[in-house]
This record gives C-alpha cells, structure tokens and sequence, in this order.
C-alpha cells in the first residue's frame, strides 16, 4: 500500500464528499477507491468513515486520521516546491574543497566577485593538500589536480589543464650554473613536492623526446608555495604548476629552467559526489571559476 496516494485518496474523499465525485477527480473508478479505503482500515484497526445509502460522515478516528494526513500531505508538497523553486536558484550552503595552493592563488580572487554576486549564499571553502573524503566531509564539489580520475562513485568534470615546468631564480642560476640539458639538472640542488607523483621521478618531454629523471630532492616540502618562496630565495630548482609560477615568471622573480622541456600536464576536475547533476549553486561557481581560468 502506498501510504501518501492512500493519504491523498481519503483526503479527497472527505473533501469531495463522495466516493464518485473523488474517483472522478483522480481518474480511477469508485470500487478502487473503496477497496483501498477498507485496506486502510484494516491496517489500521478501525473504521474511519461511516456510509449509508445517502449519506458520508467521518468517525471520530477518521477525522483524527484526516487531520494528521492533511498536515503530512501540505508539508511534502511545501517541500517539494521549495525544491523546485529553489533549483535554479543560487543560494544555501556551498562547501568547496581545493589544494592549499590552488585554493589561495585561483580561488581566493574570484570569490569577492562570485558572493557579491550570489548574496544568499553561504560558502565553506576547504584547503587540503593531500585527498579528502567528499562525502563523509560533506562538500559539494573539490577541486583535484591529477593526470587522470580514477574510477569511483565520484563524477569528475575536466575543467582545465595545467602545465608543470621547471624554476630557479636568477640568483641561484647564477651561482650554480644553467642546466643546459635534463641529463644536468641531477647535479643541481632539487627542491621536490612531498604530495607529487614526480617526487623523485621527472617524465620530460621535449625537443628530443621522453626522458626519465631520477632525483633525490635535498629538500622536500608538503606545499607548492613553500616550493615556490624557497625558489624565488634561491635555494634550488623544482617543479611548479603554472597558476604558481606564472605571477613571479612574469616579475622575473623565476625563470624557466630548459624551457622547451616540462613534465606531462595534469587535468583540473570538478568532483562531485552526485551522478544526478549539479545543483545551481555548484553551476555557478564552476562556470565563475571556468571563466577565471581562460586564457
């Protein structure tokens, strides 16, 4: 027995005062309706309607019954319209999870225009380097950065690509000398990314094909704007992702290191946890975050 169309039936019996008249409406015959209305009653123990030839009156449990169906049946049906109503809208609680350094170098600017933007919305915004857990942390969509998605309950979405290269200051070069092929960079002093897969293994490519570094990084740090600040220092060469490096490149704080050679480009995925779509509020700072990452 479906409880709620049963609800409904009986509602409309009582409303409509007949059997016919509610059929009618809901486009089934009278004897189904009275055979669902005696099916509840049994499962309820007790009569709820009282029926004579001419006339249709509520038992004192059938009108407890009407009552308490009536409020069960206006709150769904408040639900389901705030949902609709609400699924296009931009609004209720965002909560977003991203690498410490994508998070503070792509996030972090685009929010003041995204929330003056959306003023109804509420936003939680998670910076972890190492791979979170979307559901038992309850976000709404993270941002990861990896060669490829492997396959899950999660659906990713690419939302961009991200090109990895080589760095040192000017001072550090200087002082140590230009790598004039990868074959050198193993004489240099590496600085390496705790949290990457090139670690101690840089895959190049470039002029002359694919070559394999193997390195032993004399310093290792868990966040790519430590890496960052301890090249722009001078102290080594390492491997930074274009939204780090390209502001201090373009202050000649860092320069390229072999400039035709860089390691394979990594996706940038939206992960949501939902295969049903993204609701409006993910929508919209997906396509705010899109349009702020475009060339």
């Amino acid at each position: 027995m479906d409880k709620l169309s049963v609800m409904q039936a009986f509602r409309r019996i009582v409303d409509r005062g007949s059997f016919a008249r509610a059929a009618e409406d809901l486009g089934v015959s009278p004897a189904l309706l009275s055979r669902e209305i005696k099916l509840l009653e049994e499962s309820l123990g007790s009569s709820l309607l009282t029926r004579t030839t001419r006339s249709m009156s509520l038992t004192d449990a059938g009108r407890l019954y009407y009552d308490e169906a009536s409020g069960i049946l206006d709150a769904v049906t408040s639900v389901e319209t705030r949902i609709r109503d609400g699924a296009g809208a931009v609004r209720g609680h965002l909560k977003v999870n991203a690498s410490s350094s994508f998070g503070q170098t792509v996030i972090s600017p685009i929010l003041p225009e995204f929330l003056a933007a959306h003023p109804d919305l509420r936003l939680s915004l998670s910076l972890d380097d190492r791979v979170v857990d979307m559901v038992e942390g309850g976000f709404d969509v993270s941002i990861r950065i990896r060669p490829a998605m492997p396959d899950s309950a999660l659906v990713a979405r690419k939302i961009g690509t991200m090109r990895q290269r080589i760095f040192a200051a000017p001072a550090y070069l200087a002082r140590a000398g230009t790598p004039e092929g990868p074959e050198d960079i193993a004489g240099h002093r590496v600085i390496g990314f705790l949290l990457a897969d090139h670690l101690t293994k840089w895959a190049l490519h470039g002029p002359e094909g694919a070559i394999s570094l193997d390195l032993d990084p004399a310093i290792r740090v868990g966040n790519s704007l430590v890496l960052r600040d301890l090249l722009i220092a001078g102290q080594g060469i390492g491997t930074l992702p274009d939204f780090v490096s390209d502001e201090p490149e373009r202050r000649g704080d860092l320069v390229r290191v072999l400039p035709e050679w860089e390691l394979p480009a990594p996706e940038i995925f939206a992960v949501t946890a939902s295969r049903l779509g993204m609701d409006a509020k993910v929508t919209a700072f997906l396509d705010h975050l899109r349009a702020a990452m475009a060339p």
